[in-house]
């Protein structure tokens, strides 16, 4: 499977042990929304949805993009310094 970068890296501090990770492509973003995004709720379904809709080349990655983030926020990560 080829990654698809989605411009620059995002870095998030996780709300629960303080520790930062580092976004740069859609495939990370998907694994950690389907695996270990620490709560349920209609920003993460919705960022779920644009990322699947942007693999398969349906919405733009920029759009994908900021559905992330406004999950990541309504999950309570903070934006950090780029790695």
């Amino acid at each position: 499977m080829m990654e698809i970068q989605w411009g620059q890296p995002l870095v998030l501090i996780s709300p629960q042990d303080g520790e930062a990770e580092r976004f740069g492509t859609i495939e990370k973003a998907n694994y950690w929304l389907r695996r270990k995004w620490p709560i349920s709720d209609r920003a993460r379904d919705t960022a779920m949805d644009r990322i699947e809709s942007a693999m398969d080349c349906m919405v733009p990655v920029e759009e994908a993009r900021r559905a992330f983030l406004l999950a990541a926020v309504s999950a309570g990560f903070k934006p950090g310094a780029a790695m």
